[in-house]
């Protein structure tokens, strides 16, 4: 009995030290220091442990331009990171690097056309955009550092990732079937890992769309409705109210889902999140103002009037930037800014015809003045 008990306390103790040596692991692999030929151009960037022993350093500056240095543990063959648009591998492009045979480093971009054959991976191909003498491979201690720089037209935030390993070494630029692969969606505001399913983009879908519908197309409508076609009285008044009562309703829902996508991953966008508090409270005091409305002969009826106009332009004016910056922060594909971009045209075009029709009929009538 005591020997059973000795034999367990034994492996027990074998066991705790090969999980505290599996954490030390972890813990160094962003801890340990870069290889001197990169901490000129890749020192001080976020570091976060991505799979197995993969680990993905990363920063992003001002104009999008994201340096990463991926690295894990090597022998032979080639190392891979791929940015995909939609989680798969077919259509992603990716940047690759190995030490060839003779001892010379390599990295290039490919572009993943299909699963296997000669045209699978096509190189110098893709949509990344790069400049090749920013990029190097480095070689040290049993480990690869694939260091490369690529610039985005938009700040990236949650990305599908696809990383892989081949143990074959490229021959003329053709890429061995990979050993091992996986993908994910990585946040790179947060650092945060998600596996591909698990990212809410439909919660994300859900806050674009319905704050880019009520803030971007219906309140203005409304807003349209009041200024311009006062002449058709009372159906613009009901017009007016129920389109911004609806609009407002499904902006706040549109915020509700925001709230709840922050909640989930914790972007730290502090300029959107800002603006939206700003809007919601603007809106807010344009719904209560609704019921603290003066009679048309109340001698404050003229400052509600200048408040109401004024702080429903701002509101118009600040969702509009916000619907940009979201657009913009949130990586979306480019129909949203295409359908956005679409839209604003419409509703300005729209506004200067309207605003010079409207002076034209002022002018001819001289007693009537502009309100605003």
């Amino acid at each position: 009995m005591a020997r059973e008990v000795i034999v367990g306390a034994a492996l027990a103790a074998v066991l705790v030290s090969v999980l505290a040596s599996a954490a030390t692991a972890q813990m160094d692999s962003c801890s340990g220091d870069l290889p001197a030929a990169l901490v000129g151009n890749y020192s001080g960037m976020a570091c976060q442990p991505v799979w197995n022993n993969f680990v993905l350093r990363y920063q992003q500056d001002k104009n999008n331009v994201l340096r990463v240095v991926l690295s894990t543990m090597y022998s032979t063959g080639w190392v891979g990171m791929g940015f995909s648009r939609d989680g798969l591998m077919i259509g992603s492009s990716a940047m690759v690097g190995w030490m060839g045979k003779k001892g010379l480093p390599h990295i290039r971009q490919f572009s993943l056309r299909a699963k296997s054959g000669s045209k699978a991976a096509v190189v110098d191909r893709g949509f990344l955009v790069s400049n090749d003498h920013d990029h190097t491979v480095v070689v040290q201690q049993a480990k690869i550092y694939v260091a490369f720089q690529l610039k985005f037209s938009y700040r990236l935030s949650h990305q599908h990732i696809i990383l892989a390993f081949g143990s074959g070494v490229p021959v003329k630029n053709k890429l061995t079937k990979h050993q091992d692969k996986t993908s994910f969606t990585f946040d790179f505001t947060t650092g945060k890992t998600f596996a591909d399913g698990a990212f809410p983009y439909g919660l994300r879908r859900a806050h674009g769309g319905l704050n880019l519908f009520a803030w971007g197309i219906l309140l203005p409508i409304g807003a349209i409705l009041a200024r311009y076609f006062r002449r058709m009285d009372p159906l613009w008044f009901y017009l007016h109210v129920g389109i911004q009562l609806a609009g407002f309703i499904i902006g706040l829902a549109g915020v509700v889902a925001g709230v709840a996508l922050y909640n989930k991953i914790q972007a730290d966008i502090p300029a959107h999140r800002g603006l939206g508090i700003f809007v919601l409270f603007l809106g807010i005091l344009q719904v209560l103002a609704f019921f603290v409305r003066p009679n048309t002969d109340s001698k404050y009826r003229k400052y509600w009037n200048w408040y109401h106009h004024w702080a429903g332009r701002l509101v118009l004016f600040f969702a509009a930037v916000n619907i940009v910056l979201g657009i913009h922060v949130g990586g979306s594909h480019d129909s949203w800014k295409i359908g956005y971009g679409f839209n604003l045209a419409i509703l300005l075009v729209a506004v200067v015809g309207l605003e010079f029709m409207l002076w034209t009929r002022w002018s001819k009538n001289s007693n009537s003045t502009p309100t605003y």
